[in-house]
């Protein structure tokens, strides 16, 4: 389910509202730093030379969808074929849209959906500082679980990374994690894995523990998955995932 422009939508998300969705990635194909098994826009793709938007026609055609729009949205997303802060112009291009957004439709919030990979990077975390939401993936406490899951482009990573990485925001970004079970790729055949178990939920409340992030969005998968093992989580599970953060104070959104 690629998407096959810069700018698409609105659509009605789940979680953020009336959403303006923009795509940094290239229109033909999918690129990330993560291959998740649950990608509803399919598994990575070997590409050489990928072709990826400049600022310029990002802001071109942002502009344009916001002329054009006859109702406003509540949030212009980054997200589409891939990770967006990959993009060699990110930073400019959250500047950018920030600009137009003030412009255009001032009470839309600036939102990009992350998997948290590309923080390192000091132009990214500038631009993810200057966006109203920040929501950054982590799919288990476990780095077993996470690679398994997530499977990342970058061998080395951990969760510890990842946490490092995050709590530099100072809880100011909302954490989002996909729950799910099933049959999955493991680089020699396949393996189950399932994080809902005991030992997953405790390394993952220690991991919310130490981030403590303002918002949690928990949810299960909802479209066809490149792995076709997967199955979903019911509401009661997840709403029983979400119990124990809630008594502590967190805020927790349930899409299930």
């Amino acid at each position: 389910m690629l998407f096959d422009s810069i700018i698409y939508g609105p659509i009605h998300s789940r979680r953020l509202g009336v959403s303006l969705g923009v795509n940094l990635m290239p229109t033909d194909h999918k690129l990330c730093s993560f291959d998740c098994v649950y990608c509803e826009i399919g598994w990575n793709s070997p590409i050489i030379h990928p072709r990826l938007p400049r600022r310029e026609e990002v802001a071109q055609a942002l502009e344009q969808a916001l002329q054009q729009l006859e109702q406003q949205p509540d949030v212009i997303t980054f997200s589409g074929n891939g990770e967006p802060t990959m993009h060699p112009e990110f930073e400019q291009i959250i500047a950018d849209t920030c600009s137009l957004r003030d412009q255009y439709c001032p009470n839309a919030k600036v939102s990009v959906l992350s998997n948290s990979t590309q923080v390192c990077r000091e132009d990214v975390f500038r631009a993810l500082k200057r966006c109203d939401n920040r929501i950054m993936k982590l799919d288990s406490g476990i780095d077993r679980s996470m690679r398994l899951i997530d499977r990342p482009v970058n061998k080395d990573l951990t969760v510890e990374k990842i946490i490092e990485q995050l709590q530099r925001f100072d809880g100011d970004f909302t954490l989002q994690t996909c729950f799910l079970r099933g049959i999955v790729p493991d680089g020699k055949g396949t393996t189950a894995i399932d994080n809902t178990t005991d030992e997953e939920l405790e390394a993952w409340y220690k991991a919310v523990d130490c981030m403590r992030p303002k918002q949690i969005m928990i949810y299960v998968i909802d479209r066809k998955t490149p792995c076709e093992t997967l199955e979903k989580i019911s509401r009661e599970q997840m709403e029983a995932i979400a119990a124990p953060l809630r008594a502590k104070g967190y805020e927790v959104i349930v899409s299930a």
